[in-house]
């Protein structure tokens, strides 16, 4: 089985986790986790949109920041959040981020009709 490097929760820096979730894709897989819980690298929504080397740099980055746990089974890669490490470090953070986002795109979504 391969094995995937993921940071220590000690070792998760705050502007790693800002940085990683500046990106509109990032942010939007963080949001299907966080609604879905754990997902295959094809089930997220802007898969389809986004090659697949460009996906797996996005899952990178989230990983490294101390954002998503992956876990390869065979071929698939599932993907996690690690909500509850995130908040025992950092809390309120990803509460208040995801919260700025949605509102952000009721916003948008309104302004649009």
């Amino acid at each position: 089985m391969k094995t995937v490097f993921h940071p220590t929760i000690k070792e998760v820096r705050l502007e790693n986790i800002l940085y990683a979730l500046s990106d509109p894709v990032r942010l939007a897989v963080v949001q299907q986790l966080e609604e879905r819980g754990e997902m295959t690298c094809g089930e997220f929504n802007c898969v389809g949109q986004r090659g697949k080397s460009t996906m797996t740099h996005h899952f990178k980055v989230l990983r490294d920041a101390g954002i998503i746990h992956t876990q390869v089974e065979g071929r698939e890669h599932l993907t996690t959040l690690r909500r509850k490490e995130l908040d025992t470090r950092f809390p309120g953070l990803l509460s208040s981020i995801l919260n700025a986002a949605s509102s952000l795109r009721a916003t948008s979504t309104r302004a649009r009709r």
